[in-house]
């Protein structure tokens, strides 16, 4: 099977494994998250942010680095999606925050997406500049370079771990605030990585995704800064009354 349609499996299983993640947590665990309503205009906007985020970023930081074609970015594809949902939650008046089912689904959905682009090669633009490290991977140019790919699949992994680990322990801050957490964790560790690739500067070492990696994390800062205290769950009330 070829790198491409490697990519595209590996594609395929993230969105499984993170449709199954956010069906885990909600019918077998019974993880209550804040009441939210995903309306068609809501997920229509969500689409649309993300798919063009995906492409206007994927492929301006091709261009930059002195690349024809067209690109897509899973960080342009968050960037574009947070965008889009904050326009349409000002311009319908909604101050409920709809993140908080999907850090998990997101942590599992890039670790898994990220495998797809490691065994893509070369084509997809995702590969890590040249080390002597003994970890480092051929891609087919003969170079042996950082394996980025597998640095953020096991990072993301690693939240998804502690995300479970909290949630199970029935946090609310984690279980209510848990999305913007993912975002801040993504962004920091793409932030590193993001030194570790081959992509042209834009101001000084700092490429087109150091800038997004800041901005998402700055974002998640604000809203973790600025989340409004939650009651206790109810099943945490009812077992202090037991205890």
């Amino acid at each position: 099977m070829s790198g491409a349609a490697l990519h595209v499996v590996f594609d395929i299983a993230a969105w499984l494994a993170a449709a199954a993640a956010a069906l885990w947590l909600t019918r077998v665990r019974r993880i209550q998250f804040p009441a939210q309503s995903f309306r068609l205009p809501y997920i229509a906007a969500l689409l649309f942010g993300a798919g063009s985020g995906a492409y206007l970023f994927g492929s301006l930081n091709l261009w930059l680095s002195g690349l024809p074609g067209i690109a897509r970015s899973i960080e342009g594809a968050l960037a574009g999606g947070i965008v889009a949902i904050e326009l349409y939650k000002q311009a319908n008046g909604i101050a409920q925050r709809t993140g908080a089912r999907f850090a998990l689904p997101l942590a599992i959905g890039i670790a898994l997406g990220r495998i797809g682009c490691y065994a893509a090669g070369l084509d997809d633009f995702t590969y890590g500049i040249p080390t002597a490290l003994p970890w480092g991977h051929d891609f087919g140019d003969g170079i042996q370079r950082h394996p980025v790919q597998l640095y953020e699949c096991a990072a993301m992994a690693i939240f998804a771990a502690w995300y479970v680990g909290m949630v199970m322990q029935r946090n609310s801050f984690v279980i209510t605030n848990g999305f913007y957490l993912a975002l801040a964790f993504y962004g920091l560790q793409r932030f590193v990585w993001e030194f570790l690739k081959p992509y042209a500067g834009l101001i000084g070492p700092l490429t087109l995704f150091h800038l997004l990696s800041f901005a998402i994390m700055l974002y998640a800062v604000v809203m973790l800064a600025t989340a409004p205290p939650r009651a206790p769950d109810r099943d945490m009330l009812d077992d202090r009354r037991a205890a």
